[in-house]
């Protein structure tokens, strides 16, 4: 990768992390989002395996619909919390700082998606997290350091929006140093019970998946060629940590 003195989710999810304006509140009729819905959803899922894809999807439209302001309220001030407490978002905001940048409530915004993803980053609007996504405060917090890293990288490294070797790399690096890849969320929330390599295994999949969405990626081999180029020198640069954080 070209940094700036010499050399890693482009502009990671640069189309859709630009935030959108608050949308008016729709006039509703929830006929989705009952009881019997949610009971026929679970029962699909985890019992019968007959999932009932549309029905699934206008559930959870209608809930965000229903639930928008909330779930933003809530990741607003979960967001704050974080910037005060949390010792890694903390610590990449200050070096954030030091390249001349500023992250703050004013640029990391809580927004509704449709998207499937948790947040995105983009170099003229900040951070966008997406409120109706987080399971709680600590996937919150995963997700603001990964489009954090993303925002030192862009600050410090020369990238370039169409190179995908770069948009390779700062993928990799986001999701090694965030901590959304360390063993006990791999092992919890993703199934994944891999001893040996779990970080790097974990690291390549959201790594390739991320690619997989981006302009010029023919399919998923060709997203895993371009992870395997850049592997070695973006999975071992952990800058600005020291080491792995978590």
């Amino acid at each position: 990768m070209s940094k700036q003195e010499d050399a890693p989710d482009g502009v990671p999810n640069s189309a859709s992390a630009k935030p959108p304006p608050k949308p008016e509140p729709p006039k509703l009729d929830p006929v989705y989002y009952t009881w019997s819905s949610t009971f026929s959803i679970l029962m699909g899922r985890y019992v019968t395996g007959n999932r009932d894809v549309p029905l699934e999807r206008n559930y959870f439209e209608e809930m965000d619909a229903i639930k928008a302001e909330s779930y933003c309220k809530r990741c607003e001030t979960n967001r704050d919390y974080l910037l005060q407490y949390s010792p890694i978002v903390k610590f990449l905001k200050d070096e954030v700082g030091k390249l001349g940048g500023d992250l703050n409530g004013k640029n990391i915004h809580c927004r509704m998606c449709t998207a499937e993803q948790s947040g995105g980053f983009h170099v003229d609007h900040g951070i966008m997290l997406c409120a109706n996504k987080f399971r709680n405060r600590g996937h919150q917090e995963d997700t603001m350091a990964h489009e954090m890293v993303h925002a030192w990288d862009h600050l410090k490294y020369k990238v370039e929006d169409n190179n995908l070797r770069h948009q390779a790399c700062l993928e990799i690096r986001a999701s090694t140093l965030s901590g959304e890849c360390r063993f006990a969320r791999e092992f919890f929330t993703k199934n994944q019970w891999r001893i040996t390599e779990q970080l790097q295994n974990c690291v390549r999949r959201r790594a390739t998946l991320s690619m997989l969405a981006r302009p010029g990626i023919k399919d998923d081999v060709h997203a895993t060629k371009v992870v395997n180029e850049v592997w070695d020198s973006c999975f071992h640069d952990t800058r600005p940590f020291d080491e792995i954080y978590r």
